[in-house]
């Protein structure tokens, strides 16, 4: 029996898609032999690579003026990789910063700039208090954010898996590319991905499984990247080589292949926003109804849809919350380790039907606990 996988990353797949992962492992479309053990530059595996790119650019949208590329070593790689890539001397990279990812990717900023003569800058940060104790409960305004006149591009998480805070729209950069970490709610809704220069994504938890990272990068960005770094770290190198550079993950890249297959047959990005919304309104709909018992840190403008975080009155209920979900069979529910509490992944391949269980678990809960 499947569990309630909610989960944070890696995160619970379609089950269709494992469904035909199962079926073809051993024996892929009649060759006699695994996906995984087809040559990345064999006409099977080929198939399977264009097949998915076709795929994410018709369901996504993905314009022409823009790459799809297939990047290893997950979105912390990318965390060094951009400025690698794009901060160039005499130019700053500015960083709009609103949870631990956000911290992050602008702390490997600041290490390349050290190493490539380049400078950082965070143009906007919605962050509370110091060191381990700094939350987060909200994206800023427009107005707070201040990007450097000699940007080099505006970078910012639209997604804050561990804080629960979201932006709901497109935040402005000025005249600098704009950039996006949306490795935790990609491909819940559409997005015009025309006013990004690069948008990227670990595959982990809407789109496929871990070790894999998805960029949608504008084709003159990318030549604009820097050329004195090791080849292998170019995003120019990725795109010019249709990411088979060198050997991929293609176990990874199959199994968002079938993720891609299973999102155009439930009715594209429309149907799943139009689920995730429902999802999310379910299960903040039940914390909001004994606001008295649950705690609530982000503010509701900036609530994910897909990361609902949620605080109980103490550390014990906490445990016993959790001691009644895994009655439910339901798992991933534990916040993440730096800032505890209750943490609910409601990413694509999540039914609605186990968001109303969890809505049913926080109402009965709180009533017999309250």
């Amino acid at each position: 029996m499947r569990v309630l996988n909610f989960n944070a990353g890696p995160a619970t797949l379609p089950l269709s898609a494992l469904e035909l992962a199962r079926d073809e492992l051993l024996d892929f479309g009649g060759t006699g032999m695994s996906i995984m053990e087809h040559s990345h530059r064999g006409k099977d595996f080929e198939a399977v690579h264009a097949e998915t790119k076709s795929l994410m650019r018709e369901i996504i949208g993905v314009p022409d003026t823009h790459e799809i590329l297939f990047v290893q070593g997950g979105a912390s790689q990318l965390f060094a990789q951009i400025p690698m890539n794009f901060a160039h001397v005499g130019k700053c990279a500015d960083y709009v910063v609103t949870g631990a990812w956000g911290e992050k990717a602008v702390s490997e900023a600041k290490v390349v700039a050290k190493m490539l003569n380049t400078t950082t800058h965070v143009a906007a940060s919605t962050g509370e208090g110091d060191g381990k104790e700094k939350q987060y409960h909200r994206v800023p305004e427009d107005a707070e954010i201040k990007p450097d006149a000699a940007a080099a591009y505006l970078h910012y998480t639209s997604n804050e898996t561990i804080h629960g805070v979201e932006f709901h729209r497109i935040p402005s950069a000025g005249n600098a590319p704009l950039i996006c970490d949306a490795s935790s709610d990609f491909i819940w809704k559409k997005v015009d991905i025309s006013k990004f220069a690069l948008v990227y994504a670990g595959a982990q938890k809407n789109v496929g499984p871990s070790g894999i990272v998805v960029v949608l990068a504008r084709k003159d960005f990318i030549a604009q990247g820097r050329t004195d770094i090791p080849k292998i770290f170019q995003l120019r190198t990725v795109a010019e080589n249709d990411s088979l550079y060198n050997t991929p993950p293609t176990f990874a890249i199959y199994l968002i292949r079938n993720v891609m297959r299973w999102i155009k047959t439930e009715g594209g990005l429309e149907a799943m926003e139009k689920k995730n919304r429902e999802k999310a309104k379910l299960v903040y709909d039940a914390l909001d109804a004994h606001a008295g018992f649950y705690r609530l840190p982000v503010e509701k403008a900036s609530r994910s849809v897909m990361n609902v975080i949620f605080n109980l009155p103490n550390e014990g209920l906490e445990e016993k919350f959790l001691g009644e979900a895994k009655k439910r069979k339901m798992v991933g529910l534990k916040g993440h380790r730096s800032v505890g509490g209750m943490r609910a992944s409601l990413y694509n391949a999540v039914p609605v039907e186990w968001a109303k269980a969890l809505a049913e678990l926080i109402a009965d809960f709180a009533k017999q606990n309250g």
